[in-house]
């Protein structure tokens, strides 16, 4: 009788602990919700400081959020979770963008400009593995590059500092552009490979004289293994997070630039593009149909949304480029 009774107890205790474990991966897999960015800054504001504010409360979402940083855990149950990791890579990679971008760019007037001593720290900080755990921690070097891109923020709203700088140009915006092309246009095309199809090679397009390391064959098959599958659309799904409030943030910090380049529009069509990828996902698991089948497609309808979003951000680029 004792016996049975023990079984029971180690059965209700297994089971409590199994739910309350599931209830906890429930909780920490939440994405955090989209935030407006005006709210983030005093009115009126400094030029640059809502894209800057906006860069520091992305970063500070991302170790904040619930569960906290999860891509390094070594321990159960974040260890077994992959979907949330995954949109923190996406969201950590637009944020070594911007970070990148402010420190060559943004904060310097022109080549030979000294490099801001604020940005010099955080740039490296943020590029530290996302998967090191031990000391010095991932979240510890990120922590560390979010408050030096607090001191430069500081300093841009403060009068008297006359050496922090934000020059909002329309060369500076579009070399930032390009990155973000490059990183939506690499999302895409993995997005898209979750059906299998043959490619044809065309690396050395458009230049008769482009040579390349090593031969590679002219028709490529290329396919996700269904594993990475999820791990591709969360990753997306964070990409396309953080730069849908990078880009409202443009809007506000550039305004008169896209005024005069006529590109408000495009800029607009942009963000509602990125807004589509946030949309709920209603399925419990990301599904893989094919072609036209009687399933879903998750990562094809992700990747016609970024592809869009590419395109526009493309035109955009033109826009500003020209005189």
């Amino acid at each position: 009788m004792e016996k049975a009774l023990d079984k029971r107890w180690i059965i209700a205790s297994v089971s409590i602990v199994f739910v309350l474990i599931f209830f906890l991966v429930f909780y920490w897999s939440a994405e955090p919700d989209t935030f407006d960015v005006r709210e983030q800054t005093n009115q009126p504001p400094v030029t640059g400081v809502t894209l800057t504010r906006t860069l520091h409360t992305v970063g500070s979402t991302l170790l904040d959020k619930p569960g906290g940083y999860l891509s390094n855990d070594v321990i159960p149950p974040s260890v077994f979770m992959d979907d949330m990791p995954a949109w923190e890579f996406g969201v950590l990679e637009m944020v070594r963008d911007l970070a990148l971008a402010m420190r060559k760019d943004f904060s310097r007037s022109q080549s030979q400009s000294i490099e801001n001593p604020a940005l010099v720290i955080a740039q490296p900080a943020l590029n530290v593995n996302h998967r090191g755990w031990i000391l010095p921690s991932a979240e510890s070097q990120y922590r560390k590059g979010l408050d030096a891109i607090d001191d430069y923020l500081l300093d841009l709203q403060d009068p008297r500092q006359g050496e922090a700088q934000f020059y909002a140009r329309a060369d500076n915006l579009r070399e930032w552009l390009k990155q973000v092309e490059k990183r939506l246009g690499s999302l895409s095309q993995r997005l898209s490979a979750s059906v299998g199809q043959e490619r044809i090679n065309t690396d050395l397009a458009g230049d008769p004289n482009a040579r390349q390391s090593t031969p590679s064959a002219q028709n490529l098959m290329i396919k996700t293994s269904w594993w990475q599958l999820d791990n591709n659309f969360y990753e997306a799904r964070g990409a396309s997070w953080a730069l849908l409030h990078f880009l409202k943030a443009v809007e506000v910090d550039f305004a008169d630039v896209l005024e005069k380049k006529n590109a408000r529009v495009s800029l607009q069509q942009i963000i509602r593009e990125l807004e589509a990828t946030q949309q709920t996902v209603w399925s419990p698991m990301i599904l893989n149909g094919s072609g036209f089948g009687a399933l879903a497609n998750h990562s094809l309808v992700m990747a016609n949304y970024i592809s869009r979003a590419n395109a526009a951000i493309i035109d955009l680029s033109e826009l500003l480029s020209q005189g």
